[in-house]
């Protein structure tokens, strides 16, 4: 009984890492069934591939490595760029104990107990603990709250990982008391040297056994990968274990049996946004081969094709307006023909509306118009409506003058009566020399020089009416 109550208040961890007579024998058969990806992982800051934005020579991560000065960070990038792999190594680097937790499967209770043991490793041992967190974005406020006293006061160093956006995904007091690392898809050349370093390793890889990887299994994997190391590493694995040939000649072949069907990283996040501002802006910039690629992008990531649908409604207007006023008729056809048709055949009634819209004359005078006028209606004084133009079709309405002197425009040359439709002389709509609205242009200044004629004579009877 005395024991166990020993045993029950000593640190758990410590028991836990104790090593025993069996700890190496339980350590190798772990490795043994442990996926390639797993056993390739770099060990040291001086083996990490990739990311040398962040841990290259002299950048700030890297400095605050070196420094051992690391505070909380987050680590934010797609899957297999090399989150986990970097936080082992930050807590080598630095004589952290690592401990990790999976936000997916841990709540409150399993917090306080790490940050507990942290505490008493610091205060007993002068341990410190690096405490990562992956997917830490699928923790709740009040979860992320729990981290925060332990962050400031320094008795854990949080590195948290995630594929979201930590500014849309994590509080605002997490993000605040952390630096925010982004982490990028790997480089062609990063996933070159991995894949060929697991060939070569005779360690942890294939080193003991003859392998010839052919130039073009390299190259497909690499492609396939998507900038994923575990993607190509898995395909690399499938292929050399599902052979029994030796020497092995890793052939494209093989690797195209060994790869699976990528699946197309798209999430209601960052991907979303993102794709959606590339799609728009391909449109806008009239490259064609561009936005049908983002569309293409967008559909087979699962996008809603009504809120791509409503989003070339509103380019039409925006970006193309009156230079082709045909665009926002393509456009609004496409919205429709998707509620006829549905998936997967509406791609093409919207990949015809991307194309047509791509290839058209753009201009944005009705966007800066409605913005310019808008302004001046919230920041300038608000304008009266003429007399002239004001309703007079209600008794007594005549009585008050309202109406009066109102030309009827069908009665005057081109349908263009000289009088005051504003009240001040104000410009808002300025036509582009592209497309249709280059003869507009030509239209709108002859009308507004027939306008300017009234606002004249209306200027010289006022004059006349005070001289008087």
């Amino acid at each position: 009984m005395f024991i166990l109550k020993i045993i029950e208040t000593y640190d758990k961890d410590k028991v836990l890492s104790m090593p025993d007579l069996f700890s190496a024998k339980r350590k190798e058969n772990i490795d043994r069934v442990a996926p390639l990806a797993a056993r390739m992982r770099p060990r040291r800051l001086a083996d990490y591939v990739g990311q040398n934005q962040i841990v290259g020579p002299g950048k700030l991560l890297r400095r605050l490595i070196e420094a051992d000065r690391l505070g909380s960070i987050i680590l934010y990038g797609p899957p297999g760029v090399g989150k986990t792999t970097l936080g082992e190594i930050i807590a080598t680097e630095t004589k952290r104990r690592f401990v990790e937790l999976s936000a997916t499967a841990s709540g409150v209770k399993d917090l306080r107990d790490v940050i507990e043991s942290a505490r008493r490793r610091l205060e007993d041992d002068a341990c410190r603990t690096c405490l990562f967190i992956d997917e830490i974005h699928r923790f709740n406020k009040s979860q992320q709250d729990v981290l925060l006293p332990d962050v400031e006061s320094g008795v854990i160093a949080l590195i948290g990982a995630t594929t979201q956006n930590p500014f849309f995904a994590l509080t605002p007091a997490l993000v605040s008391r952390s630096r925010i690392f982004e982490l990028q898809s790997l480089l062609p050349e990063d996933i070159k040297t991995i894949v060929q370093h697991a060939i070569n390793d005779k360690m942890h890889g294939f080193g003991l056994q003859d392998i010839r990887l052919d130039s073009e299994a390299l190259d497909f994997l690499v492609e396939t990968a998507d900038g994923d190391a575990r993607r190509a590493l898995g395909g690399l694995e499938v292929g050399v274990l599902s052979s029994s040939d030796r020497p092995l000649i890793f052939t494209k072949e093989l690797a195209c049996e060994s790869v699976q069907r990528k699946a197309i990283v798209y999430d209601s996040g960052d991907t979303h946004y993102d794709c959606a501002s590339a799609l728009i802006k391909s449109v806008r910039g009239s490259d064609v081969d561009a936005g049908m690629y983002w569309l293409a992008r967008m559909l087979e990531g699962g996008e809603d094709v009504r809120f791509l649908s409503r989003r070339l409604v509103i380019l039409a207007s925006e970006d193309i307006g009156n230079a082709d006023p045909r665009s926002l008729l393509v456009a609004t056809a496409a919205m429709q023909a998707i509620e006829f048709v549905g998936l997967p055949e509406c791609q093409l009634a919207l990949a015809q509306a991307v194309s047509y819209l791509a290839l058209a004359p753009k201009s944005n005078a009705c966007t800066r118009a409605i913005a310019e006028a808008r302004h001046d209606v919230r920041e300038k004084a608000v304008l009266p409506v003429p007399r002239h133009l004001q309703d007079k079709h209600y008794a007594g309405a005549k009585r008050l003058g309202r109406g009066e002197g109102y030309a009827y425009a069908h009665d005057a040359p081109d349908a263009i009566a000289k009088q005051d439709y504003l009240g001040v002389e104000r410009y808002y709509y300025h036509p582009s020399n592209r497309g249709l609205e280059r003869d507009l242009g030509e239209r709108v200044a002859e009308i507004r020089r027939r306008l300017r004629e009234s606002h004249q004579l209306q200027a010289d009877s006022s004059a006349s009416e005070v001289q008087e």
